[in-house]
């Protein structure tokens, strides 16, 4: 998708794709023929440029055909460099201004919480867009709100667009600091999908406080040249590139 729009950000796209998988073919509850339905989990993507994986994840879930996969970012298509609800089913939010994931999907949370429904909302960030304080604030509302019902995602890839994330603003020690602000923390490799569906799928009920799981993440997973590397936060293979990374991913 990426070679052929000519555009993209692979790197952010690889880290995430295992976590995204987890979700939707092993813990979010939904059904793609009525993406409103108000008993759906809700999935929140934060860190709305990594639209390559997201949209592959949505497509094989069945929103929409994946021959559709074909027209990214073209003019007038609903795959957007950023996903937009508008025009794509199973987009719960417009996303792609970094820092904004985590409040809506507090909302969301505080919504079903106020309704006493029993829908989960999940919500992907990037670790570099917690440099937003809009994440604090958040965090700070959902730990007070006793939101159990919320699930925080961090991929923890430690890159972003343009440097690593402890040389611009250092997170360490993340897992410290969100249990401060009263979040329930685990750590779990974000490629291993046993203990992303460990994690993930345990109910929440009686846990009293949300949930933040931090998936340590590699950017540019499965492609040799990628991997690691903060020039592919956004990039875009030639066609030797692109070759040897479809080999590397079979």
């Amino acid at each position: 998708m990426v070679y052929e729009a000519q555009q993209g950000h692979p790197g952010g796209d690889f880290s995430a794709t295992d976590i995204l998988a987890t979700l939707y073919f092993g813990v979010l509850r939904y059904d793609p023929k009525k993406p409103r339905d108000p008993d759906r989990d809700r999935f929140v993507m934060s860190k709305g440029h990594c639209t390559g994986a997201f949209y592959s994840v949505l497509a094989a879930a069945g929103y929409f055909p994946e021959a559709d996969l074909s027209t990214y970012m073209e003019p007038l298509s609903m795959l957007n460099g950023h996903p937009n609800r508008n025009y794509l089913p199973g987009v719960e939010t417009n996303t792609g201004p970094l820092g904004h994931g985590l409040p809506v999907a507090t909302g969301i949370a505080i919504a079903g919480q106020i309704d006493n429904a029993d829908f989960r909302t999940f919500v992907l960030t990037g670790d570099g867009e917690l440099q937003e304080g809009s994440n604090w604030e958040a965090a700070l509302t959902c730990a007070h709100r006793k939101l159990e019902n919320l699930t925080l995602i961090i991929d923890r890839n430690r890159l972003q667009q343009g440097a690593r994330t402890e040389d611009t603003a250092s997170l360490d020690p993340l897992d410290d600091k969100w249990r401060a602000f009263g979040w329930h923390v685990e750590m779990v490799d974000g490629h291993d999908h046993a203990q992303l569906l460990d994690v993930l799928s345990a109910s929440p009920k009686g846990r009293g406080k949300p949930l933040c799981v931090i998936a340590n993440t590699f950017k540019g997973k499965g492609v040799s040249y990628m991997h690691d590397n903060v020039a592919w936060h956004h990039g875009v293979p030639n066609k030797e590139q692109y070759e040897q990374a479809m080999r590397e991913l079979v």
